[in-house]
């Protein structure tokens, strides 16, 4: 019984110190006369001096991280151009991924089964390199009889690497015009 009591009173002597500690910070006794009465001078009043916390979600947050505009990515851009013969699902440049929508290239008979694809493009890196982007692939074929009976899979096709080839030549066309642009704008300022 010992035991408890002298915990529970070294609790309660723990508690008290720590509140009046933090009343010590919290609860400031000033005068009026030097707290200003608008709120936005005294949020800055309280910043000034270290009092407070400011999360950075206002317009003038500034900081934070530094993202590149997608228009400046010449893989991005050229994946846009490339992908512009059918719809897009998902074009996230900060999640660094372009899904297209599923399409069909060519009309099929009556008798065969409906087959559409689906292109997947994944940004591993800025830089215009072949192990910057994994194109992938996937079809669905549906039965002509029933259209909700799909079955979807990843193939592995030629058509991956002729989509990653034509990015990646593009991509390297758009880079050599945007280096000769800034070639000749740095020359004029000169």
């Amino acid at each position: 019984m010992n035991i408890v009591k002298a915990k529970n009173l070294l609790l309660i002597i723990l508690l008290s110190i720590l509140t009046t500690q933090c009343g010590r910070d919290f609860f400031r006794w000033t005068d009026t006369r030097e707290v200003p009465v608008d709120a936005k001078e005294r949020v800055k009043k309280n910043l000034e001096e270290g009092r407070g916390i400011s999360f950075g979600l206002g317009k003038n947050s500034g900081g934070g991280g530094v993202f590149d505009f997608a228009s400046s990515n010449e893989l991005w851009r050229a994946s846009i151009e490339i992908l512009d013969f059918v719809s897009l699902t998902n074009a996230s440049y900060s999640g660094g991924i372009i899904i297209t929508d599923w399409f069909s290239g060519t009309k099929t008979n009556n008798n065969e089964d409906s087959r559409e694809l689906k292109i997947t493009i994944k940004f591993l890196s800025n830089e215009i390199r072949a192990d910057g982007i994994d194109v992938t692939i996937h079809e669905r074929r549906c039965l002509v009889t029933d259209a909700k009976k799909c079955k979807i899979a990843k193939i592995n096709s030629e058509i991956e690497s002729e989509i990653k080839l034509a990015i990646l030549k593009k991509a390297t066309i758009l880079k050599k015009e945007s280096n000769t642009s800034t070639k000749k704008s740095k020359l004029k300022t000169n």
